[in-house]
């Protein structure tokens, strides 16, 4: 702590200045008046490079408090270099409790996934994205994106998942699937998987988008309609892992990390690291209890 104090006392609390943690504080509340909606914001300069996650990070440095609890994952884990250096930079520019267990943070930042466990209304969840325009896979020009969005016309985007479907028997994307936001606006969840999309419904946590790089900044209040974009006769569909279970725990209602061995062979793991680690705690508990159990019954026959 005497180390995190002196870079505490060198630095504004929070690194960023209080104008600028102002300026992005304002935006994020108009995000959040336009669910979905994109708000430009000055993104100003940090230690890391854009496309590292600074979105995410502007946004964490601008609503984190000192009594926070603050957990950070990349793609679901805790211990990746990414969440590692954040984690690291984000608890010696405030001092603030760092945590691994998604029931204790109060302020949760991710790249890439949701946690499995849900989250709370008392919880915050910030995501950095690298790719805030759903519409540029189908117009490269800003100015026509903003009109669309604007004018809430979609045709292209409905155009070019029918054709993916017409071509290749299905919505060929993996990630990131665009959804409808209250009913007006098509949003970009940021490359989460699809599993991930259906937990942005009607959620009770507050969630809030970062891209750095491209100075956007969106949100999703909670208890908000948030539904992937569908056909009537063409449903949405989240991975299938009904083949497969993870092979540390055998648990598989959770999205799994598909793993390759030097032999070829492959084998599943949950991806959520805190999640798996509680898994495994509880079956190791629920073994002992099982096996104490035993130990008594046998105890009581013994004595008749």
């Amino acid at each position: 702590m005497i180390e995190n104090k002196k870079y505490i006392n060198k630095y504004n609390f929070a690194f960023i200045d209080e104008s600028t943690k102002k300026e992005i504080r304002r935006k994020l509340l108009k995000a959040v008046a336009l669910p979905g909606h994109q708000v430009p914001y000055s993104s100003p300069e940090m230690p890391i490079s854009r496309g590292w996650g600074t979105g995410g990070l502007h946004i964490t440095l601008a609503i984190i408090g000192k009594e926070d609890i603050f957990k950070i994952i990349d793609q679901g884990s805790d211990a990746s270099v990414n969440a590692c250096n954040l984690r690291e930079f984000i608890q010696l520019m405030t001092g603030v409790e760092t945590t691994f267990d998604t029931a204790e943070a109060t302020l949760v930042q991710t790249r890439h996934r949701i946690t499995e466990e849900e989250l709370t209304e008392k919880q915050i969840i910030v995501f950095q994205v690298p790719l805030p325009e759903p519409l540029r896979m189908v117009e490269r020009y800003e100015n026509k994106t903003l009109q669309m969005h604007a004018e809430a016309d979609y045709s292209k985007m409905w155009v070019s998942l029918y054709e993916s479907y017409v071509r290749y028997g299905a919505i060929m994307q993996g990630s990131g699937y665009p959804v409808m936001v209250n009913g007006r606006y098509i949003m970009s969840p940021s490359p989460i998987p699809r599993w991930d999309t259906p937990n942005l419904h009607q959620a009770k946590t507050l969630f809030l988008f970062g891209a750095g790089r491209e100075k956007r900044l969106y949100a999703v209040p909670p208890y908000t309609d948030v539904e992937p974009l569908e056909f009537e006769d063409v449903n949405f569909e989240i991975e299938d892992f009904a083949d497969a279970a993870c092979y540390k725990t055998g648990f598989k209602k959770a999205f799994l990390d598909e793993l390759y061995a030097d032999d070829g062979s492959r084998k599943y793991v949950i991806s959520d690291s805190n999640f798996l680690d509680k898994i495994s705690e509880n079956q190791e508990t629920n073994q002992y209890n099982n096996q104490y159990i035993d130990q008594l019954e046998a105890y009581d026959l013994e004595r008749g």
